[in-house]
């Protein structure tokens, strides 16, 4: 099966917008359940984006549950980047000669695709990002710079689809 990296934009979209930790909280157990079992991850870097992002009330709520220990545990990829395949993915994705401040709006993008890039053929980069090709610099988009680097990558509804999510869905007995 494959391995889901979620980007940080799939979870702060995901609690403001349509799953909720306050209406839809099966959707919080089951992405959970899935990273338990290993079907999905954020990589470290990315997950300290959204904690460092701060900012609004249900943002806060996506942050608290991202610092609980066992999301924490389950959640998080454990693995280090590769630094010349983050330094490939900035070359060949976004440019290769990119100054501080590009790379400041770059951001974590280049880790969370350089963890897809280090097993292309099991690994899916999630990002509600929508292709731009004519987009230069550091202002391309994730889905081109995956296309870029040889990485799948798919929105969170495909993910959900692979993966088989339901509102009715319930946890497995242990």
């Amino acid at each position: 099966m494959k391995l889901y990296l979620l980007d940080a934009n799939v979870l702060i979209t995901a609690n403001r917008d349509y799953y909720s930790m306050e209406m839809v909280p099966v959707f919080w157990e089951w992405l959970l359940h899935m990273a338990e079992c290993g079907h999905v991850k954020m990589p470290i870097e990315t997950l300290e984006e959204v904690r460092d992002g701060g900012g609004k009330a249900k943002k806060d709520a996506l942050v608290t549950w991202l610092n609980r220990a066992d999301v924490y545990e389950k959640l998080v990829l454990q693995e280090d980047a590769a630094p010349e395949i983050v330094a490939s993915v900035i070359a060949k994705g976004y440019a290769p000669d990119l100054d501080e401040t590009e790379l400041e709006e770059v951001g974590r993008d280049p880790f969370l695709i350089a963890y897809a890039v280090a097993d292309p053929d099991n690994r899916v980069v999630v990002s509600i990002e929508v292709s731009a090709p004519a987009k230069k610099r550091a202002n391309r988009r994730v889905p081109d710079v995956c296309h870029d680097n040889g990485v799948s990558v798919c929105n969170t509804f495909t993910m959900l689809r692979e993966l088989g999510f339901t509102t009715a869905w319930t946890k497995p007995a242990a």
